[in-house]
């Protein structure tokens, strides 16, 4: 059986008494659905798990072996993960906040797929007021690393305090939403399945909640200079993504109608990475686990990919490479209840 998001276990701490917020890890973000894989080999059996993970997803059936994010890779990725969200959609979002009749006692924040908390490090200071932040992830390990590096005050000064809970985020319900101002998660709808989506966009709706929902990757990576297996590799790995009933790059638009459906006005804005010399680990990371993921999907590939992702990681190491690799964000904002404006 399912546990309910309702029933999970909580913990809570002042972020204050957490300790340093930090700088360390990000979410658990499957962006273009890469996991870091080792070595320079691209095996099938070494790219299990690259676009799969379920690590921050929530729910009581554990992901394989190898289909976890480890926290370095979250370390590796946080940089480039700020400053690709779309701080145009924040407006809007802090005028919905500020209308809420809540307000005066503080928001309530509900972070999805949390993984060690840098959804929660990038957005809490950048609104103002009291924050309350509810994390939710399935590893004990990354919501430990989330508590501990939390932020601990709001744009205005205001504190942050931080709850952690387990449980299914795919089957999250207005109920489990009661009292929350706001819910967000980063890089998650791409490892979500259209029902799962269905039942997050009513949850939000039926609760009156908005929803800021980042880096969703869309099916796109561009690399400078161009190599004639980029698409080949893309076109694997964007299959690779939609296994098991996953959405991959298909997720953005089937939230943007699940939410539209449901009457809440959707703001869609994009937020690409644009790594180069700057960010050559990240990259060359990046890299293993988009090609490692296509050779899963279409074996076939695997004798060329090799020769493809060496000449890649060689360009990478001496600065000459280039990639943007798009994502979307989502801004939905559910007509108010209770007679919020």
């Amino acid at each position: 059986m399912t546990t309910s998001a309702s029933t999970a276990t909580t913990s809570t701490t002042s972020a204050d008494a957490a300790g340093s917020p930090g700088m360390g890890a990000g979410a658990p973000l499957p962006v273009g659905g890469a996991a870091p894989v080792a070595g320079g080999s691209v095996t099938a059996a070494s790219a299990s798990g690259a676009a799969l993970s379920m690590a921050g997803r929530g729910g009581d059936t554990p992901a394989a072996e190898g289909h976890q994010y480890a926290p370095q890779w979250l370390e590796l990725r946080e940089s480039a993960d700020a400053v690709a969200r779309a701080a145009d959609l924040l407006d809007p979002l802090r005028i919905r906040l500020a209308n809420l009749p809540r307000r005066a006692t503080g928001l309530v924040v509900h972070d999805l797929g949390c993984g060690t908390g840098s959804m929660g490090r990038w957005l809490a200071p950048r609104l103002d007021g009291a924050q309350q932040w509810v994390l939710h992830d399935q590893d004990p390990a990354l919501l430990r690393l989330a508590i501990e590096r939390a932020p601990r005050a709001g744009a205005d000064g205001s504190p942050v305090t931080v709850t952690t809970r387990r449980g299914d985020i795919g089957r999250l319900t207005a109920e489990d939403l009661a009292g929350a101002s706001l819910v967000t998660a980063s890089a998650l709808l791409d490892v979500l399945t259209r029902e799962e989506i269905e039942a997050l966009a009513g949850a939000c709706a039926d609760a009156g909640v908005p929803a800021l929902l980042t880096l969703s990757v869309v099916g796109r990576a561009d690399l400078v200079p161009a190599h004639p297996m980029d698409q080949e590799i893309a076109e694997a790995f964007n299959a690779h993504q939609r296994a098991s009933e996953l959405l991959g790059p298909d997720a953005i638009t089937v939230a943007c109608e699940a939410f539209a459906q449901r009457g809440a006005t959707v703001r869609v804005h994009p937020s690409p990475w644009q790594l180069d010399d700057r960010h050559i680990a990240l990259t060359e990371e990046w890299l293993r686990g988009w090609v490692g993921a296509a050779c899963e999907q279409r074996p076939e590939l695997t004798e060329r990919a090799e020769a493809y992702l060496r000449d890649r990681l060689a360009a990478c190491a001496a600065g000459e490479l280039r990639v943007t690799l798009h994502h979307s964000d989502l801004l939905a904002l559910p007509r108010p209840t209770g007679g919020t404006s």
